[in-house]
């Protein structure tokens, strides 16, 4: 059995066999995530009530949408880094990244200035449909939970390095141990302490920041050396470079923080945060198939991208065929899980929580047609093809918010994931058109943009 895998991972070109690597220790390390992360949930929820852990996920939601604000730098880094290292040009790595940490940290701390001047303004408890009673805690934990956000939104350039070097495992491996972290954590706190708002926040929100740091400090002094980040390498020309790219991607992801981030307030504003529990446990329960989607599509990433740049487009089609095919099984595995949901949602948080069967049959088709569009959305973004993306991304996002508060208003939680569903659809026969159009050589005007 050993010699046959060893043979299946030996077969084809270089970037096939490091593609298949990556995917394999990331199925291990992500799967252990996937784990961690359910075994958290009901514990979460024992440690504080339903409603404080609806709370906590529209709560984070909201202000990881931060992430969205590095105006598209991690992603820009990552064409720039790949093809940098591509060329085999180590000195031009090393600029695009210390000038990546430092446009970063600014944006970070200029995002953290304006939070906290607004945060004394700002009503949580009516934001977050709680009542009076939390508003208080509310104020507390938002400017701490920001505070740690604010760092992490620094230090998961790592992240973007590991991917552009095609280290993808040891992204994944950061991510399990940051996932392994908080459970421990959590865990003890249950045992020790009465729940609070404020004290599952720090414990979720601290454990990735701190293994961040320590695996930032361990591969910029070992493996990475040759990209550690320094001032005297910043270059602001190269920031300028970086950003013209990063713009494009930059609102693409303004228009995914209205397509996808919203969900969670519209929800909490039409049915109340206990529905968003009902929802994030269905979401959690699903994103496992997101989690395997993104195993899947995270190495070809950079790999369509050197393969754009030696021009590989035969590589290129047979790869985006595979992963095509790979999707049947991820069709089925969707349909299984829906099949098994209600049984398995009470063994896994028990009956204090109830989803309704149709919120998870959208959710089911939700994430495996986006599974679908993944592949082509993950060549056209590798190859800078980003103009349909902007256009389309842009106006389903903000399409989405009214759509979702009127079907939300008619069918609660299902409705306004049943409104993210068929914009995601939409948006993705436009993705799938120009992807055709650009690798058949026929794509002009806007299509090859």
């Amino acid at each position: 059995m050993l010699d046959k895998i060893k043979v299946l991972l030996s077969k084809g070109d270089e970037r096939d066999v490091n593609a298949k690597k990556n995917i394999i220790v990331s199925f291990l390390l992500k799967g252990a995530s996937v784990l961690t992360s359910l075994v958290v949930v009901p514990l979460t929820i024992d440690f504080v009530s339903p409603l404080q852990y609806g709370v906590w996920l529209t709560l984070s939601s909201i202000i990881g949408w931060m992430n969205f604000f590095d105006i598209g730098f991690a992603n820009g880094l990552k064409n720039k880094l790949t093809a940098a290292i591509a060329h085999g040009d180590h000195a031009e790595a090393k600029i695009l990244v210390s000038t990546s940490y430092m446009f970063v940290a600014v944006i970070s701390l200029i995002l953290f200035v304006v939070f906290f001047i607004l945060n004394n303004f700002l009503h949580w408890d009516s934001i977050l449909n709680t009542g009076p009673g939390l508003a208080g805690e509310l104020q507390t934990v938002t400017l701490m939970v920001f505070a740690i956000f604010s760092i992490q939104f620094i230090l998961q350039l790592l992240h973007t390095i590991c991917i552009a070097s095609h280290d993808v495992r040891l992204s994944s491996l950061i991510y399990f141990v940051g996932n392994l972290l908080g459970l421990i954590i959590v865990f003890i706190l249950i045992k020790t302490i009465k729940g609070s708002l404020l004290a599952l926040s720090l414990s979720i929100g601290l454990s990735p920041l701190v293994i961040l740091l320590i695996f930032s400090i361990i591969l910029f002094n070992t493996k990475y050396k040759y990209l550690s980040p320094n001032i005297r390498y910043v270059d602001y020309s190269k920031g300028r470079e970086i950003m013209s790219l990063s713009s494009k991607f930059f609102i693409i992801q303004i228009g995914l923080l209205f397509f996808y981030n919203v969900d969670n307030i519209i929800i909490s504003q039409v049915a109340g945060p206990l529905a968003v529990t009902s929802y994030g446990i269905a979401y959690k329960y699903f994103n496992v198939i997101t989690m395997i989607s993104g195993i899947i599509m995270t190495p070809f990433w950079p790999a369509f991208t050197e393969a754009h740049i030696k021009k590989d487009t035969d590589w290129i089609v047979k790869t985006v065929n595979n992963l095509q095919k790979y999707c049947i099984y991820i069709f089925i595995l969707a349909l299984v899980m829906l099949l098994l949901s209600s049984y398995l949602y009470k063994l896994w948080v028990g009956k204090d929580v109830s989803v309704p069967f149709a919120l998870s049959a959208v959710l089911a088709i939700y994430v495996s047609f986006n599974t679908f569009r993944t592949i082509f959305v993950y060549y056209l973004n590798a190859t800078n093809k980003l103009y349909i993306q902007v256009v389309v991304v842009l106006i389903a996002g903000i399409i989405n918010i009214p759509l979702g508060y009127f079907l939300g208003h008619h069918f609660g939680a299902t409705g306004v994931i049943l409104a993210t569903t068929i914009l995601c659809i939409i948006c993705g026969c436009f993705e799938i058109f120009q992807y055709k159009r650009l690798i058949n050589d026929n794509a002009h005007g806007i299509w090859n943009k």
